[in-house]
């Protein structure tokens, strides 16, 4: 790959993260006025909407049968359970410590990749892993409820389970960016994303939206085109021009941007023992990602 694409992928990585900081924002100002699984099929359907336009193009991909599973493991890790943990999450705890629980996506790509893929995974790594993990749950225990965080430790546990799903959809999107455009496989997302979440509009405690709530609508419609349309399909590019584990430490500047926008928007506050804790998440972030790097210098072909 050429200098001048990887500095594209790049650049693509860092807009996709601004926008996925600014989507747990956008979540909580939806979730003011409408149902958690209104807002997320909303956002789905307004994706799904603007795809359609694409559709001729589409046609003319060559689909492999052998892919169909991880098509499917990567809808169904994200959006489907990535985005029912997410609004869970979202619902019981603030922007700004949800964006916390997020630097701990590229470790658990890296735990991911070692287990299916057997990739080299290293002590030190390891290591940096359960730190992250002990500032997560720092982070949670010292958390006070307050209106923006109701039930923060039930939250961030919900955030750290849509982590999950978030690696085992990077590690599948990885497997298929080298067949199938970055477009189409953002499209997809969001059509089977439109039919999962459509069955629970039926339900009697959720229903289809009644009246028109003039800023939580319009997060909806920011969710639906930039972060599903846009920040996808930035974060689908950059996958397919760089290596999965080079792309997922960019989901460590989301907790940077999230802390900003919380607190900037949403008046989110940490007392000090929470960026003590959010401290402890970056020493593990970084300790493991050293840990990875080593790896990489001691086997560069090892991709």
């Amino acid at each position: 790959m050429t200098k001048n694409s990887n500095l594209i992928a790049q650049i693509s990585l860092v807009c996709a993260m601004i926008l996925w900081a600014s989507s747990l924002v956008a979540l909580k100002m939806a979730f003011q006025g409408y149902h958690p699984m209104q807002v997320v099929f909303g956002r789905m359907l307004v994706a799904s909407l603007c795809f359609l336009v694409f559709i001729p193009s589409f046609r003319r991909i060559q689909w492999r049968r052998q892919d169909f599973k991880y098509l499917l493991i990567m809808a169904v890790c994200e959006p489907c359970l990535y985005f029912i943990f997410e609004a869970k999450a979202l619902e019981n705890t603030s922007a700004s410590q949800a964006g916390m629980i997020t630097a701990m996506l590229p470790l658990l790509v890296a735990i991911l990749a070692w287990t299916f893929l057997k990739e080299q995974v290293s002590r030190q790594t390891l290591f940096g892993f359960f730190l992250a993990i002990a500032g997560a749950s720092w982070l949670s225990l010292s958390s006070e409820t307050s209106e923006m965080a109701p039930n923060p430790l039930l939250g961030n546990f919900c955030e750290f389970l849509a982590m999950v799903c978030a690696a085992g959809y990077t590690v599948s999107l990885k497997h298929l960016t080298s067949n199938y455009p970055p477009l189409f496989l953002t499209a997809f997302q969001a059509f089977l994303g439109s039919l999962f979440f459509f069955p629970f509009l039926l339900s009697p405690g959720i229903g289809f939206p009644d009246q028109w709530m003039t800023i939580p609508a319009l997060s909806i419609i920011y969710l639906g085109t930039f972060i599903t349309l846009g920040a996808y399909g930035l974060y689908n590019f950059g996958v397919s021009k760089i290596s999965a584990n080079h792309a997922a430490a960019f989901v460590n500047l989301i907790p940077v941007f999230s802390v900003f926008l919380g607190m900037l928007i949403l008046g989110d506050n940490l007392i000090i023992e929470q960026w003590l804790a959010c401290g402890l998440v970056f020493i593990g972030v970084y300790v493991s990602r050293r840990g990875g790097e080593k790896i990489q210098s001691e086997n560069p072909t090892h991709q």
